[in-house]
């Protein structure tokens, strides 16, 4: 008997809950129920990003300009990027950098350098302020097959500073004069100087300003340097750490019998 009660007990209070949370879903629709507007008040379009479409090519730094007004300082404390695998003062990682500004590109003695730098080497006879210029900016994508897998320096007054400061490093490739048209149209593109900077900027000297870049192809080893790794010092060359991510393969000092060291 007890247990009949037991159970009917439970089962009571069974059927009293579900019936409690039927009636409250119930209730909770009659208040809660949204209603959906007949026309709606207005639609945000929302444009699809393309990522701006392709970057303005750069224009040329006019080097006559930019070279005497470049912070040699800055260069050398960017050219810290680079030592990871360039040095001034032997091979390494990547070639020695010393007077790589006007050395032939994959010349440096001692260093061994990719068929890349070679073949780019053969077509190219020195290394000039433009191509380390635009070498330095992305080595892979500028020597397709160069041993330099240094990202690059983007920011076009960082690499004319680093060229200023290689140039103190033994080169004997000269300044060229001043192009004050050439000038005005870099610093009008921005690719050259920072804001506010007179026509050309800072830049890092070059006397090959309006040559025209190396290609992108498969010439044959990296332009100024080129390091092994991934992290390799600085952009401009294939070998040891030089400070600021300077060209590695650059033209050998054998082209510059002034320059402090062998390019």
């Amino acid at each position: 008997m007890a247990s009949d009660l037991t159970f009917n007990k439970v089962a009571g209070a069974l059927l009293a809950t579900g019936l409690a949370i039927a009636g409250l879903r119930a209730l909770s629709t009659a208040v809660f129920t949204p209603e959906q507007a007949a026309k709606p008040g207005y639609k945000v379009e929302v444009a699809a990003e393309t990522g701006g479409g392709a970057p303005a090519p750069e224009v040329p730094p006019d080097w006559g300009t930019v070279l005497p007004k470049a912070d040699i300082a800055a260069g050398q404390a960017t050219f810290a990027k680079c030592q990871a695998c360039h040095s001034l003062t032997a091979n390494s990682i990547g070639p020695d950098l010393t007077g790589v500004v006007g050395r032939k590109p994959g010349s440096e003695p001692g260093y061994s350098y990719s068929p890349a730098m070679e073949a780019f080497g053969q077509k190219q006879p020195i290394w000039d302020y433009q191509h380390i210029f635009e070498f330095i900016k992305n080595p892979q994508a500028y020597i397709n097959g160069t041993k330099m897998t240094f990202v690059g320096l983007k920011d076009p007054q960082d690499r004319i500073n680093v060229i200023a400061f290689l140039h103190t490093q033994g080169s004997t490739l000269p300044i060229p004069k001043p192009n004050p048209a050439a000038a005005a149209a870099a610093n009008k593109a921005g690719t050259t100087g920072p804001a506010g900077a007179p026509p050309g900027g800072t830049a890092g000297g070059a006397t090959d300003a309006g040559k025209p870049a190396a290609t992108n192809s498969t010439a044959g080893g990296g332009t100024v340097g080129e390091a092994a790794t991934a992290n390799a010092g600085g952009p401009a060359g294939q070998g040891k750490g030089a400070p600021g991510g300077a060209p590695s393969e650059t033209t050998s000092s054998k082209a510059n019998p002034g320059a402090g060291k062998k390019n």
